[in-house]
């Protein structure tokens, strides 16, 4: 086998499981560990995967900081934004996570909406600050700068409170076999209670956040109620999640 095609070998690996174990690839293809493990080092350091003891794992997104992140708002953030806003109906309890896609869901919200929205995030919080038919409840707790948003016992007490409707979860990567994953162990233990605590959740994902993983998982991939992704991501990425066990929501 050329080198080539083992190296396409391997991402597919990587799309499919979400990891790559040296040994057994090099007893699959009948080689030696160490091809696969030169193999792995040469595309870790052409930045195609992560090279971790024993085999690999997808590239982790690498994430600027929250204002930084704040100033990249694309015309997918604001087309996943505006859908998300026309799922919510009046009377209902909604649940913003952190993040600057679902902080287009608070711009996108009508201005005569009367909904309950919930939110650990301070940011997202002062976007509603002129819908004069919103309840907002802001939780507290320790503040996660990263993504502007507030953690530890105070908040998961608080949470553990509420009974949202829809809860529209933040991630920083997603896979069809790892789930959903963020870069905070907290973090992610603030995300999968809210889930716990909610009716439905859906993740809003934009391209680059698809055949990733991240280092803290929050859900498995059958936890959420729907991925809603923009409509013209191509085919291919989108092929492992299209019967998967997720329902796919094009904006």
């Amino acid at each position: 086998m050329l080198t080539s095609q083992r190296k396409a070998l391997i991402l597919d690996r990587l799309r499919r499981d979400g990891q790559v174990i040296a040994k057994a690839l090099a007893d699959d293809l009948d080689l030696s560990e160490d091809t696969i493990r030169r193999d792995l080092r040469e595309m870790a350091a052409a930045k195609l995967l992560k090279r971790v003891h024993g085999g690999a794992l997808p590239l982790a997104p690498e994430l600027p900081d929250f204002t930084a992140r704040q100033a990249l708002s694309s015309d997918a953030k604001r087309r996943l934004g505006a859908y998300a806003a026309n799922m919510i109906k009046p009377g209902q309890t909604v649940f913003l996570d952190g993040g600057t896609t679902n902080a287009e869901i608070a711009r996108q919200l009508p201005k005569d909406l009367a909904a309950t929205v919930v939110t650990h995030s301070p940011t997202i919080s002062g976007e509603l600050e002129h819908h004069p038919l919103a309840e907002v409840i802001l939780i507290g707790g320790k503040l996660y700068k990263h993504s502007m948003v507030a953690t530890g016992a105070a908040a998961m007490a608080a949470i553990a409170s509420i009974r949202a409707d829809i809860f529209f979860l933040g991630v920083t990567a997603i896979h069809p076999a790892r789930g959903f994953s963020t870069g905070d162990f907290e973090e992610a233990a603030i995300k999968r209670h809210i889930a716990q605590c909610s009716a439905e959740t859906y993740v809003l994902a934009t391209p680059e956040k698809l055949d990733a993983v991240s280092p803290c998982q929050i859900l498995p991939m059958g936890s959420v109620s729907g991925l809603i992704v923009p409509s013209d991501v191509s085919e291919e990425s989108l092929a492992p999640y299209r019967d998967g066990e997720v329902p796919l929501f094009l904006a």
